[in-house]
């Protein structure tokens, strides 16, 4: 009987039951004077007892304004100090964060702080063009008329205002000094209190999904959820209290708060927030000046860092270890950070926000090939299946949708037990909509989105399998492959190349180059050579977008959505 592609995690380490707060107090006991923040750009250096005293203000200040356990707070702002002290003081009094994505726009504002009945804003005023405040003022234009904390409209009931990170904020908005200054009026035992009165399994974060089919869903996650998943990737990383780590991106997603920010709390390592946005030149410059022993990013990230023409002036043989997650990535970008920037331990994580993220992650010692070939093995404490259309689990080796079930399976969409029960099943494993095989060994590959699978003249062709070709052509630096309608074959193939410097190709030398190599119906009819790919905030390559405008360049009749 063939073996089936189903496997276990370890469960030598023992998960942690506790809430964020909790664990956030163990960490200063342990390791008070040892590093914990440095911010560059806004000049912050500061200790694990210097952060407690920062974070335990905010909480009383927060309480003062009326917060109480299981409200939701929103935070729209990018990588700064106030991110992380509003992460770990609402966890302390039991408050919901709601990650609002720096990326939106008005009506998504509106939706999310409307879909999670935020009490509070917590907003910065300006990011890379995007005005806040101004977007802010147009969603709630009785906001500058009403003193702040009393705001009171119908369209957004729960919402009682806004708090400013601007040193002068318009009227009716509360400054974030103002709201620090509040915290004189809560005793220190009454935050002790509400803490004391919260348990690990609370929802304590609402993160929105991308929403590319829809409006965006909101991930409920626990303290239990994302505490451990942060502890568990920085266990496989080896982080200690000595170790320091680069967190570039995003803080309002899960790689920057639960892997980054949540995997140092509960080792000890110091956070290093390099700059707002992402900065390649910022990034090199936190390492060297650091000595950072860790660097995060997605694999454009890191394609950038390598590529800058100033990298080799800093000195970046502190570094040894890291994840890259986001996107596949090529093999010769993997072998470049591993010698170049001295990772030779980087690794691999896959997941998604309704995972907390992570659920498989390759080893320290695992080879070049499989840390890019594969997405690694299933983390400890949780399972993953493969299974087919019917819901049975395929043989190892066989391609069908990857399933998993255990503590970091959100506790559900907040208000949206319809689309809650879409994805989670009755026993409780979450359905990724991602396509993939799982090997011998239990590495697990992921082949495409069901919904990115395209089909031409009935056969099934994964677009991974078709860019992983094509990254071996010598021209090729990065490649993604998307469908359009074709009145004859159902969908046609377009690629979208991006090419070295200094290197040239065209659609027809592709096109011949693949000939003999793989079958013809997996070679792009269409090749589009581009600087960029669309993307998201967080990096994420939009292949909606790419198929989109594909329609738009190459013609067709557009389609219903797949799924």
């Amino acid at each position: 009987m063939d073996q089936l592609s189903y496997s276990q995690g370890s469960k030598h380490t023992p998960l942690i039951a506790q809430t964020i707060g909790e664990a956030f107090d163990t960490t200063v006991s342990k390791f008070g004077d040892r590093s914990a923040l440095v911010i560059h750009d806004q000049g912050i250096r500061w200790s694990w007892a210097d952060l407690k005293a920062y974070v335990d203000q905010h909480a009383r200040a927060l309480m003062a304004i009326g917060v109480q356990a299981g409200d939701r707070i929103g935070i729209w702002a990018p990588n700064r100090v106030e991110w992380c002290l509003t992460q770990f003081a609402s966890a302390k009094i039991g408050a919901i964060l709601v990650n609002i994505n720096p990326a939106y726009r008005t009506s998504e504002f509106e939706y999310v702080v409307a879909q999670s009945q935020c009490s509070w804003i917590i907003s910065d005023e300006t990011f890379k063009g995007s005005h806040y405040h101004a977007m802010i003022s147009e969603v709630i234009p009785e906001l500058p008329a009403s003193e702040p904390g009393a705001l009171n409209i119908n369209r957004l009931p729960s919402l009682r205002g806004v708090i400013s990170l601007s040193g002068s904020p318009p009227s009716g908005f509360l400054s974030w000094a103002q709201l620090q200054s509040m915290a004189e009026g809560v005793p220190p035992e009454h935050l002790d209190t509400r803490q004391a009165l919260l348990q690990f399994d609370d929802p304590i974060n609402i993160q929105y999904t991308s929403g590319t089919t829809g409006f965006p869903k909101g991930a409920t996650l626990s303290h239990y959820n994302i505490l451990n998943n942060g502890f568990l990737v920085a266990e496989s990383l080896g982080l200690t209290e000595q170790d320091s780590v680069v967190i570039p991106v995003p803080l309002y997603h899960c790689f920057g708060m639960v892997m980054g920010n949540l995997g140092c709390l509960t080792h000890g390592s110091a956070m290093i927030y390099p700059s707002a946005g992402f900065d390649p030149l910022k990034v090199l410059q936190a390492v060297s000046q650091e000595r950072a022993t860790a660097l995060f990013g997605v694999p454009t990230m890191f394609i950038a860092e390598l590529d800058h023409p100033q990298r080799e002036e800093f000195d970046l043989s502190s570094l040894r270890t890291g994840i890259m997650a986001g996107a596949s990535c090529p093999i010769e970008v993997m072998k470049r950070v591993m010698t170049e920037m001295h990772m030779s331990q980087i690794q691999i994580a896959y997941g998604m926000t309704e995972t907390s993220p992570v659920s498989l992650q390759t080893g320290p010692d695992d080879a070049v090939e499989q840390r890019v070939s594969t997405v690694g093995r299933t983390q400890p404490h949780l399972e993953n299946k493969i299974i087919d259309s019917d819901g049975r689990i395929v043989p190892r080796g066989h391609i069908g949708e990857l399933c998993t079930r255990g503590y970091s399976v959100m506790l559900g969409y907040w208000n949206n037990a319809q689309g809650t029960a879409e994805v989670i099943d009755a026993s409780r494993w979450m359905h990724t909509g991602d396509l993939a095989t799982m090997d011998e060994a239990g590495f697990v590959t992921v082949v495409g989105r069901i919904k990115d699978m395209i089909i031409r003249g009935g056969e099934n062709i994964y677009p991974c399998e078709v860019e992983e070709f094509y990254r071996a052509h010598p021209a090729v630096a990065d490649i993604y492959i998307v469908g359009i309608p074709h009145p004859k074959y159902g969908e046609e193939l377009v690629a979208w190349a991006r090419i070295h410097v200094n290197t040239a190709t065209t659609d027809e030398e592709l096109r011949s180059w693949a000939k003999d190599r793989i079958a013809h119906y997996k070679i792009p009819k269409h090749f589009k050579f581009v600087d960029a790919f669309p993307m998201t905030v967080t990096g994420k390559i939009q292949k909606f977008r790419m198929r989109e405008l594909s329609i738009q360049e190459f013609g067709g009749v557009k389609a219903s959505p797949k799924g």
